[in-house]
């Protein structure tokens, strides 16, 4: 469960905008979405493969 403590001088705009940003981190959309559907594991496992090319490929490019 995300939340966040309101002070008392704090707008509803920057608690908004800190509870947005905690709850994107936690990863708590991500995980939903990955639940609503079944994947196979056959095109699981082809994802997960892409992604980790991709990422050597980006940290390839940095260096």
């Amino acid at each position: 469960m995300v939340g966040i403590s309101v002070g008392d001088n704090e707008s509803i705009d920057k608690a908004l905008k800190r509870f947005k940003k905690k709850y994107e981190r936690s990863g708590v959309l991500k995980e939903f979405k990955k639940r609503t559907f079944f994947v196979k594991p056959s095109i699981k496992k082809r994802m997960e493969k892409l992604k980790a090319m991709r990422r050597s490929h980006r940290l390839d490019q940095n260096d």
